[in-house]
């Protein structure tokens, strides 16, 4: 049997992302964490035939929409990325509103405005249109809080590292430079991959954050190592790192949100101020802490990323049956 889906690629900043906007499987009409759930018991070859290669690769991000649950929201979104269906992906969103708005996927209740389900909570986004495309997109995130700070962790190959951990839609291991890692300079991705890896190994032991309100969502699973700026167009830059062996081309939104709750936690940014985020390969996310806010018995904050992403082509995808790496395959 051949499977087809129609596919809509885009770029975030200059991470990808893949909307299917044909070929997507029915799920029930329920909340999205719960269909979330659903299609990754029954329907996650889909995820990896189109995230893995040969279709994909390993920095591959995608994502399903679907009609929304909740009556306050336009539509909903499923992520799906080469690391698993993630409750939410911040140059996902960019990328899958651009997408939507720009191809008559999805008519706004209010031009200019969307309100999207994800498996995390509803995310409020604005976005800008310009002779006949999106500019940028604001989303604002759901939201987001410092868990734990300072926490002691032995990494291979690297020594004793102290490392917060902040929720941003993610959890995230937040690294600043210490004695034992001197910043992103002369770091290569292999290295900076190494590291993660090594790293969320050894928080795997003693490290196991859990929401305070939702329990779906639990266990350090992204990084993002921190750096100051390299010129005046930022305010700090960084390296996030998911999957098995990806680093997002964008300054990340969960990623972003993640940092800017880690600020706010040790009193290094405010509700009003802004933390200009930039990538590795120097575009730049504006986040904003919009307002404090509690997540359980932490104080947070309610985030907002500003970003641009491009349509880049239609993607007709099959996947057949008779192909012996029909459902992918990564390289370890």
């Amino acid at each position: 049997m051949r499977h087809s889906f129609f596919c809509i690629d885009s770029h975030a900043c200059g991470n990808p992302v893949r909307l299917v906007a044909g070929g997507g499987p029915l799920l029930p009409h329920l909340p999205m964490a719960e269909r979330r759930d659903i299609f990754v018991r029954e329907h996650d070859w889909i995820r990896k035939a189109l995230m893995f290669e040969p279709r994909g690769h390993d920095i591959m991000s995608g994502s399903i929409i679907y009609p929304a649950y909740r009556e306050d929201c336009d539509f909903a979104v499923l992520f799906i990325e080469v690391s698993g269906c993630l409750p939410m992906c911040g140059a996902g969103t960019i990328g899958t509103v651009t997408a939507a708005i720009e191809e008559g996927l999805v008519t706004p209740r209010q031009p200019g405005r969307v309100a999207i389900e994800t498996p995390a909570g509803r995310v409020d986004v604005t976005y800008e249109i310009a002779d006949g495309h999106v500019k940028s997109v604001r989303l604002h995130n759901v939201a987001s809080y410092l868990h734990e700070a300072d926490v002691e962790v032995d990494v291979p190959g690297m020594g004793r590292l102290s490392v917060d951990i902040a929720y941003g839609g993610n959890f995230y291991a937040v690294i600043e430079p210490q004695q034992n890692w001197r910043g992103l300079d002369g770091m290569s991705a292999s290295q900076i991959v190494e590291c993660s890896r090594n790293l969320r190994d050894a928080l795997a032991g003693i490290c196991d954050p859990v929401h305070p309100e939702n329990p779906r969502i639990r266990g350090v699973h992204h990084a993002i190592w921190c750096d100051v700026v390299a010129n005046e167009c930022s305010d700090g830059r960084g390296a996030v790192f998911y999957g098995d062996k990806a680093i997002d081309r964008s300054p990340g939104g969960t990623g972003t949100s993640a940092r800017m709750a880690q600020l706010h936690g040790k009193g290094r940014l405010k509700a009003g101020q802004t933390f200009r985020n930039q990538s590795l390969i120097g575009t730049v996310f504006e986040g904003r802490v919009e307002a404090d806010v509690m997540v359980g018995t932490f104080n947070g904050i309610l985030p907002s990323i500003g970003g641009w992403a491009r349509v880049i082509g239609h993607n007709t995808i099959f996947v057949d049956d008779r192909d012996p790496l029909a459902h992918g395959f990564q390289i370890k």
